[in-house]
C-alpha cells in the first residue's frame, strides 16, 4: 500500500516536473526568438546609419561641386577682364567676342540655374531623409527598449522557474526520503501483523472448538426445552421485536439528518429559480413598468407566484421524515410511515412542473420571435427548451422510485423484497441523471445571460436578475450534485440494511404495516418492562424510626384546626391576593411599555443611522473612485504635456537649426547670382560702349 502510494505520488511529481520544464522550453524559446529579434533590429539601426552617413557624403560632395562651380565664374570673370584690352584695339575682334561672351553667359546662366535647382532639390532629399532616418531610428530605439524590458521579464521567469524547479527537486528527495521511512516502518508493521494474524488465527481455532461445543449443548436444551418456535412463520415472526441496533438507529438519523439539509438546500435553491424567473417574465422582452406583457407571460407569472405552496412541503415532509427516526424506533421500510407523505409532496410537485412547463417552452419561443434575439441567443433558448423537458422528465422518473419506496409501509404487497436493491439503485441514477441537467441548463444560462448582458437594450435590472437567476441555478446544480454522491456513497449501506428486522425464521421481514405498529408497541412494552425490572426497590423504614413518624403525623393532626382558626376569612385573603397581583400586574405593564418605547426609539435611531452610515459608505466609494480617477486624468494629462512639449521644443529646435541653415544656403546663392548678374550687366554696358 505504501509503496503503491509513493508509485502515484512519485508519478504526479514526475508529471508537474515535465509540465515545468516544457513552460521552461518555451519561455527559452520566447527569450532566444526576442534576442534574435533585437539583434535584427540592431542590425537595421546600423544600416541606416550607414545611409545616413552615405547622403552626408553626398552632400559634402555636392558642395565642394559648388565650390569648383564658383571657381570656375571666378576664372571665367578674370578672362573676360583680359579680353576687355583686346577688344579696343579691333573692333571686329571684339564685336566677336562680345558674341562669345553673350553665348557663353547664356550657357553660364543655363549651367547656374541647373545647378541650383539641383542643390534645392539635392537640399529637400537631404531633409526628408534626415526625417525619415530620425523618426525610423526612434522608432527601433523605443522597440528595441521594448524588447530588452520583455527579455529581461523572461530571464526574470525563467530564473524562477529555475528556482522554482531547484526547490520542487529539494522536497521530493525529502519526500522520498520520507517515504521510504515510512516504508521501512509499514513493513516492519506488516511483519507484526502477520505475527498477530498467527496468534488470532489460533485463538480462533480455539474458539471454534468451544463454540461449536456450546452450540451442540444449546440445541439440545432448545430441542428438550423450547415447545414452540415462533420463527418458523413469517406472520408470528413479524411480531417478535427484532434486537435492538442502537447503531443502526443513531447512523440512520445521521443520514437522515444529512438528507434533511440537502433537501432544505434544494428547496431554497428551487424557490429562488422560480421566483427570480417569475421576475425575469416581467422585464424581459417587455418591461412591465413600461408596456403591458402578453397574456401568456401573465398567466406564466401567476403560476410561478403559486411555486411556494408547492416547493415548501417538501421539506416539511422530509422534516417529519426526520423526526420520526428516532433512537428507540425500527428504521426500515415497512415502518417509515411519513414516507408517502414526502411522496406525495413530491408527486404535488411534479404536478406543479408540468403546469408551468408548457407556459415556460411558450415563453421562450416569445423570445426568440422578439426583435431583440439574435441567431446565438435563439439557440440557447432552444437548447433550454430541451434542458426543461429533461429536468421535469427527471423529476418524473425519480417521484416513481420514491413512491415505489413507499409502498411497504402501506401496500406490502405494492413492491416485493427482491425489487429493493433495484430501486435504489435506480434512485441513485435518477439523483445523478437530475445532476447532469442542471449542468446543462447552468451553461447554457450562462451563455444566455452572457449574451443577453451584451444587447444594446439591457438593462441593469436584467443583469441582476439574471445574475440571481444563474446563482439559484449553480445552487441547484451543487444541491443535485451532493445529493447524488451522498446517495451513491450510502447505497451500499441502504442495501444492506434491508435485513434488518425481527429474528431470522423462514421469512425475516414484516408482513404487512400493521405487523410493524404492533411490532413497535411490543417493543415499547419490553423496553419498560426492562426498566422496571432495573428499577431498585425502595428502602424500609426501621421501626424505630417509622414510631417517632406516627407521632409527628398525631400531633400535626391535632394542630391542624388551631391553625384553620388562626387564617383571615376567605373573603379578604382573597381581596388581597387579588389586590396585591392586580398592583404587580400594573408595575410590570408600565415597566413593558417603558421598555417597548425605549426600544422603538433605539430602534428608530439604530435604522436612521444605519442608512446614514451606508450613504455614507456609498459615497465614500464614490468619492473614492472619482478620486482615483481624477489622478489617473492628470498624469495622464501631465504626461502627455510633458511629452508634447519636448516633442515640439525638438521640432522647433530642428526646424530653427534648419531654416538657419537654409537662409544662410540661399543668402549665399542669391549673393553669387547678384555677383553674377552685375558682371554680366557691366561685361553687356562694355560690348555696347565698344
Amino acid at each position: 500500500m505504501a509503496s503503491t502510494e509513493l508509485q502515484g505520488k512519485y508519478q504526479k511529481l514526475a508529471q508537474e516536473y515535465s509540465k515545468l520544464r516544457a513552460q521552461n522550453q518555451v519561455l527559452k524559446k520566447g527569450v532566444v526568438d526576442e534576442q534574435a529579434n533585437s539583434a535584427a533590429l540592431k542590425e537595421q539601426l546600423k544600416m541606416k546609419d550607414q545611409s545616413l552617413r552615405k547622403l552626408q557624403q553626398e552632400m559634402d560632395s555636392l558642395t565642394f561641386r559648388n565650390l569648383q562651380l564658383a571657381k570656375r565664374v571666378e576664372l571665367l570673370q578674370d578672362e573676360l577682364a583680359l579680353s576687355e584690352p583686346r577688344g579696343k584695339k579691333n573692333k571686329k575682334s571684339g564685336d566677336s567676342s562680345s558674341q562669345l561672351s553673350q553665348e557663353q553667359k547664356s550657357v553660364f546662366d543655363e549651367d547656374l540655374q541647373k545647378k541650383i535647382e539641383e542643390n534645392e532639390r539635392l537640399h529637400i532629399q537631404f531633409f526628408e531623409a534626415d526625417e525619415q532616418h530620425k523618426h525610423v531610428e526612434a522608432e527601433l530605439r523605443s522597440r528595441l527598449a521594448a524588447l530588452e524590458t520583455e527579455a529581461a521579464q523572461h530571464q526574470a521567469v525563467v530564473d524562477g522557474l529555475t528556482r522554482k524547479y531547484m526547490e520542487t527537486i529539494e522536497k521530493l528527495q525529502n519526500d522520498k526520503a520520507k517515504l521510504e521511512v515510512k516504508s521501512q516502518a509499514l513493513e516492519k508493521e506488516a511483519k507484526d501483523c502477520r505475527l498477530r494474524t498467527e496468534e488470532c488465527q489460533l485463538q480462533l481455532k480455539n474458539l471454534h472448538e468451544d463454540l461449536s461445543g456450546r452450540l451442540e449443548e444449546s440445541l439440545s436444551i432448545i430441542n428438550e426445552k423450547v415447545p414452540f418456535n415462533d420463527t418458523k412463520y413469517s406472520q408470528y415472526n413479524a411480531l417478535n421485536v427484532p434486537p435492538h441496533n442502537r447503531r443502526h438507529q443513531l447512523k440512520m438519523r445521521d443520514i437522515a439528518g444529512q438528507a434533511l439539509a440537502f433537501v432544505q438546500d434544494l428547496v431554497t435553491a428551487l424557490l429562488n429559480f422560480h421566483t427570480y424567473t417569475e421576475q425575469r417574465i416581467q422585464i424581459f422582452p417587455v418591461d412591465s413598468a413600461i408596456d403591458t406583457i402578453s397574456p401568456l407571460n401573465q398567466k406564466f407569472s401567476q403560476y410561478l407566484h403559486e411555486n411556494a405552496s408547492y416547493v415548501r412541503p417538501l421539506e416539511e415532509g422530509m422534516l417529519h421524515l426526520f423526526e420520526s427516526i428516532t433512537e428507540d424506533t425500527v428504521t426500515v421500510l415497512e415502518t417509515t410511515v411519513k414516507l408517502k407523505t414526502f411522496s406525495e409532496h413530491l408527486t404535488s410537485y411534479i404536478c406543479f412542473l408540468r403546469k408551468i412547463l408548457p407556459y415556460q417552452l411558450k415563453s421562450l419561443e416569445e423570445e426568440c420571435e422578439s426583435s431583440l434575439c439574435t441567431s446565438a441567443l435563439r439557440a440557447r433558448n432552444l437548447e433550454l427548451s430541451q434542458d426543461m423537458r429533461k429536468m421535469v422528465a427527471v423529476f418524473e422518473k425519480l417521484q416513481t422510485y420514491v413512491a415505489l419506496l413507499a409502498l411497504p409501509s402501506t401496500q406490502p404487497d405494492g413492491l416485493l423484497r427482491t425489487n429493493y436493491s433495484s430501486v435504489l439503485t435506480n434512485v441513485g441514477a435518477a439523483l445523478h441523471g437530475f445532476h447532469d441537467v442542471m449542468k446543462d441548463i447552468s451553461k447554457h444560462y450562462s451563455q444566455k445571460a452572457a449574451i443577453e448582458h451584451e444587447l444594446p437594450t439591457a438593462t441593469q435590472k436584467l443583469v441582476t436578475t439574471n445574475d440571481c437567476i444563474l446563482s439559484s441555478v449553480v445552487a441547484l446544480t451543487s444541491g443535485a450534485g451532493k445529493m447524488a454522491s451522498f446517495f451513491s456513497n450510502n447505497a451500499d449501506y441502504f442495501i444492506a440494511s434491508l435485513s434488518y428486522g425481527p429474528r431470522a425464521g423462514a421469512a425475516s421481514r414484516f408482513v404487512s404495516p400493521p405487523a410493524a405498529a404492533c411490532m413497535l408497541q411490543y417493543k415499547k412494552r419490553a423496553a419498560a418492562y426492562m426498566r422496571a425490572l432495573r428499577k431498585p426497590l425502595p428502602e424500609s423504614v426501621p421501626y424505630e424510626e417509622a414510631l417517632a413518624d406516627r407521632q409527628v403525623l398525631l400531633s400535626s393532626t391535632e394542630s391542624r384546626a388551631g391553625l384553620a382558626q388562626q387564617v383571615p376569612d376567605v373573603d379578604s385573603r382573597e381581596d388581597l391576593i387579588k389586590n396585591h397581583y392586580m398592583a404587580r400586574v400594573v408595575e410590570l405593564t408600565s415597566q413593558l411599555q417603558l421598555a417597548d418605547s425605549k426600544s422603538v426609539h433605539f430602534y428608530a435611531e439604530c435604522r436612521a443611522l444605519s442608512k446614514r452610515l451606508a450613504l455614507a459608505e456609498k459615497s465614500k466609494e464614490t468619492l473614492t473612485e472619482e478620486m482615483k480617477l481624477a489622478s489617473q486624468n492628470i498624469s495622464r494629462l501631465q504626461d502627455e504635456l510633458t511629452t508634447t512639449k519636448r516633442s515640439y521644443e525638438d521640432q522647433l529646435s530642428m526646424m530653427s537649426d534648419h531654416l538657419c541653415s537654409m537662409n544662410e544656403t540661399l543668402s549665399k546663392q542669391r549673393e553669387e547670382i547678384d555677383t553674377l548678374k552685375l558682371a554680366g550687366k557691366g561685361n553687356s554696358k562694355k560690348n555696347k560702349s565698344r
